[in-house]
């Protein structure tokens, strides 16, 4: 690039004009690092907009016109998705241009993506939301979330792991933070939409689906909400005018928008680069008993062309993809089994605190994990996720079924352990593979080469919940045909009015559930929801066990991968 040295408009922002001058705190820096992260990591809050965007006309109850759930919720998989793209592309601008040109970009790019999302809130421009937040807050996400990595890593040779682990932890913990936050200012930007009186007192008719209201004003499109939907915005049960409230999305996103474009700016200002071949005082690296620690470095182009890269690609999107396996079931679990046979203990509000904990330890593995990983080697980090998760994730089978034909607290307390350590391994995969990557190729490209790698992410985003729903409804379809077969088929015909060559056809109606067989099943039938997500656990538990493979064979690059001396003079310094 020849306006990289430092030309062009934004020059200024280049990482040849952001070299630190000698003395320079280098702890500066993760703070910077971390107040990026927590902004483009309430991504993973995202599903507070859900019921918000979902009733944006009727306010108390979806209107005619609203949004429907499936029309909104792939807008979190599209930011996911170019969260990943955008990181593989831009890797190699990254090292090219630095952190700070990076994180600015990002800023305009997360920040912005809230402002059109916004707008198209407002407008009712579904395709804006997604072109905002899903495609450009995406190729924020995926600045933003690289932007630090390669910086990080040259400041802390000395304690690679704890240093990404940092700033990554602040991904892990940004839900947490934005998840009140985002419920708070929806509240304050609501207005309840105006109440026309009870349900008996308003005459409505139906005219194409929708519903209208005649007034003194003509007719006009209404909504009825019920006690529970109208307490929401602090109303009472009747019909409410379509229009004429707001659920708050708009102006919340707008918000948003501009706190986080803020906050990422100043943050990307606190960048700097250490100069050329700058080390800790009194700091000298060390041998490695593994001998997986080059001081070597591999082009970003370069490392493609290796074993080692597929392999760690491997094991990031396996370890994902088996982590999501648990995100994906482990409430529905905790509701469905120990909220049956232990209601007194798994409440709402044991539940509520049971999602908490996941943020807390997915957030708190990535900095432990990275760190523990400055003291025993990513390899055996790694193995520890590879060795300890498939053990894991088969107990659960065994710990869910016991619990429901045998209710003990010592079956739910070994069922929250076993989860919370899986969601502690699932952030550490994330938070050790930069660190893990500048070991096997030096730290010139690692920032690059994390770019790269970080599609596993996106293709385990894709895969992990495909993997998980089509698991579950095979052991469902499974369950409700074994069930059949041990109910008289009289019986059957009794009680769902259709003979049960008809099974099929009531299954997709909803008509026959496991819960309704349960209740005419012979004495002694055991209840199969337990074992329903037993599929899914054995599946997530091989993946593991591949990765394990992938892991325990990960060997240094081959010399002929390095750069040599001629290439390396012609790196521009730093």
């Amino acid at each position: 690039m020849s306006n990289a040295q430092g030309g062009g408009a934004l020059g200024f922002l280049h990482k040849s004009h952001i070299v630190a001058k000698p003395g320079y705190n280098r702890w500066r820096v993760p703070p910077a690092s971390i107040a990026i992260h927590l902004c483009i990591g309430s991504v993973y809050a995202w599903s507070v907009f859900n019921p918000a965007l979902m009733r944006q006309h009727g306010v108390v109850s979806p209107a005619a016109s609203d949004w429907s759930l499936s029309s909104v919720v792939w807008i979190f998989s599209v930011a996911i998705v170019f969260l990943g793209l955008s990181a593989a592309f831009a890797g190699k601008w990254l090292e090219e241009v630095g952190p700070r040109m990076v994180g600015v970009v990002a800023a305009f790019l997360w920040g912005g993506g809230f402002i059109i999302g916004s707008f198209g809130i407002s407008s009712h421009q579904l395709w804006l939301i997604y072109l905002g937040y899903g495609v450009l807050g995406g190729c924020g996400l995926g600045l933003g979330y690289v932007s630090p990595v390669s910086t990080l890593i040259r400041w802390f040779p000395d304690r690679r792991g704890m240093a990404t682990g940092m700033a990554i932890m602040g991904f892990g913990g940004g839900a947490m933070i934005a998840a009140p936050v985002k419920g708070w200012l929806l509240g304050v930007f609501a207005k309840a939409p105006d109440y026309l009186g009870s349900q008996d007192a308003v005459a409505t008719v139906v005219e194409n689906g929708r519903l209208f209201a005649e007034t003194a004003a003509g007719k006009i499109e209404v909504v009825i909400a019920s006690a529970q939907q109208a307490a929401e915005v602090g109303g009472q049960a009747g019909v409410y005018a379509v229009g004429t409230g707001d659920t708050g999305a708009a102006a919340t996103f707008m918000t948003l928008g501009i706190v986080y474009f803020i906050v990422m700016i100043l943050a990307s200002f606190q960048y700097r680069v250490p100069q050329n071949g700058w080390k800790p005082e009194g700091w000298k690296p060390k041998p490695v008993a593994s001998g997986l620690v080059t001081q070597n470095n591999v082009h970003i182009d370069q490392a493609l062309k290796t074993p080692q890269f597929w392999q760690m690609w491997l094991m990031l999107c396996l370890n994902v993809t088996a982590g999501i396996g648990v995100i994906g079931v482990a409430k529905t679990m905790m509701s469905e089994i120990f909220g049956t046979t232990m209601p007194l203990i798994v409440t709402a509000g044991f539940a509520s605190t049971y999602v908490l904990m996941i943020s807390v330890f997915n957030m708190v593995g990535r900095f432990f994990w990275a760190s523990t990983s400055d003291y025993i080697g990513r390899k055996a980090t790694y193995m520890c996720f590879f060795v300890l998760g498939p053990l894991l994730y088969l107990s659960i089978p065994y710990l869910a079924s016991a619990g429901a034909s045998a209710p003990s607290t010592i079956y739910l307390i070994g069922f929250y352990l076993a989860t919370m350590i899986i969601f502690s391994m699932y952030g550490g995969g994330f938070a050790t593979i930069p660190a893990y990557l500048a070991d096997m190729f030096g730290t010139m490209h690692v920032g690059g080469i994390h770019g790269r790698i970080l599609t596993a992410w996106s293709t385990a985003g894709v895969l992990g919940p495909l993997a998980i729903t089509s698991l579950r409804q095979m052991s469902v379809s499974n369950a409700i045909n074994d069930l059949a077969a041990r109910v008289d088929p009289g019986v059957f015909a009794d009680t769902f009015g259709a003979p049960i060559g008809q099974l099929q056809q009531l299954v997709d109606a909803h008509t026959v559930t496991i819960a309704r067989l349960m209740e005419i099943a012979p004495a002694g039938t055991v209840d199969p929801t337990p074992s329903l997500y037993n599929t899914t656990m054995y599946a997530m538990a091989a993946l593991l066990v591949v990765a394990f493979f992938a892991n325990l064979l990960m060997k240094p690059v081959k010399e002929h991968h390095h750069h040599d001396e001629a290439e390396l003079a012609a790196v521009p310094v730093e």
